[in-house]
């Protein structure tokens, strides 16, 4: 057991590489992909729990104490986003597939991987949780109307499917983490942190085994389009990431920071289920290519958030 610890605890220090690891060997090892694909229910199931087990309920409350906020910011991400990247797309000319997935893409929750991702690198794993939740429960509400109204595409997202779906991802994990809690304790919940980090760690890489089948095939059959779409994905996440987090610069660095990371890194899987039969395959393709920009931000994204965060000033003194 306690090799079993350590290794987790060290898969925690180590994790941005082994989530590069985790989506690079899905393209490179198809077989494994395919077979671990049949388990991506389960891993988004363990993944949440975890999350949940460690939130600080302190720190999440005092979010919640600031309702105004906190619309603002779901707000931002759900409707603006669109908005602005409709907008910076317009002067160009690009494939009617591409076009149209990377503004799907701006609508979209925040992936349920985002606070995991958040205490990887040091950012607000608390409000990056209560941002993707709230941006998930309202999702099914705004995205349908706004890639109607922007694209002419029908999003076929049942409230009532989304919502019983929603209780089995988000209300099973939620029940399983109270009940462990009040079983295990702060204190030992505490002790062993970094071991559940690396719990995290590990579901996030077979997850991005997972997600990675039949995207070599693709890739083979159409290298060009692909890279394309690549670079799409990097722009449409990097380029989310840094608006959002320069818009709410004014709550501070790692506030700021932790909105941007959410908005970067939206959760595509929602829009796989429900894409129209019509609409272009090219579509859901780059669905599965944005999952690179998700999983590699943590490695790239971790040395500028260090330096940022060891230049912010200190909070103030309490009177």
């Amino acid at each position: 057991m306690k090799l079993l610890h350590r290794a987790l605890a060290a898969s925690a220090r180590h994790g941005s590489p082994l989530l590069a690891v985790g989506i690079f060997g899905g393209l490179l090892i198809p077989p494994l992909a395919h077979a671990l694909r049949h388990f991506i229910l389960p891993e988004v199931l363990g993944l949440m729990t975890l999350v949940l087990l460690r939130v600080d309920v302190a720190a999440a409350f005092a979010h919640l104490r600031r309702p105004l906020r906190l619309a603002v910011l779901i707000a931002f991400q759900l409707l603006i986003s669109p908005l602005l990247v409709f907008a910076v797309l317009a002067p160009f000319t690009l494939d009617p597939g591409l076009r149209h997935g990377v503004v799907i893409f701006a609508t979209g929750c925040g992936a349920l991987s985002a606070p995991a991702f958040a205490r990887l690198v040091g950012l607000d794993p608390e409000l990056s949780l209560l941002m993707t939740l709230g941006t998930t429960f309202l999702v099914p509400l705004t995205a349908p109307m706004v890639v109607y109204w922007l694209m002419g595409i029908d999003l076929a997202i049942g409230p009532g499917a989304f919502m019983l779906r929603l209780a089995l991802t988000v209300g099973l994990p939620l029940v399983v983490a109270l009940v462990l809690r009040r079983a295990l304790g702060t204190a030992r919940l505490m002790a062993l942190g970094e071991v559940v980090d690396g719990g995290v760690v590990w579901l996030l890489m077979l997850y991005g085994f997972a997600v990675m089948d039949g995207l070599a095939a693709r890739l083979v059959h159409d290298p060009r389009w692909v890279i394309v779409a690549l670079l799409a994905a990097f722009i449409a996440d990097f380029g989310l990431n840094l608006a959002t987090a320069l818009a709410f610069a004014w709550l501070g660095r790692r506030q700021a920071a932790s909105v941007g990371l959410v908005a970067g890194n939206r959760n595509m899987a929602l829009y796989l289920a429900v894409l129209p039969v019509a609409a272009d395959p090219r579509i859901a393709l780059f669905f599965a290519l944005c999952q690179f920009p998700l999983y590699l931000s943590p490695f790239l994204l971790r040395p500028l958030y260090r330096r940022l965060m060891m230049r912010a000033p200190p909070p103030p003194l309490a009177a």
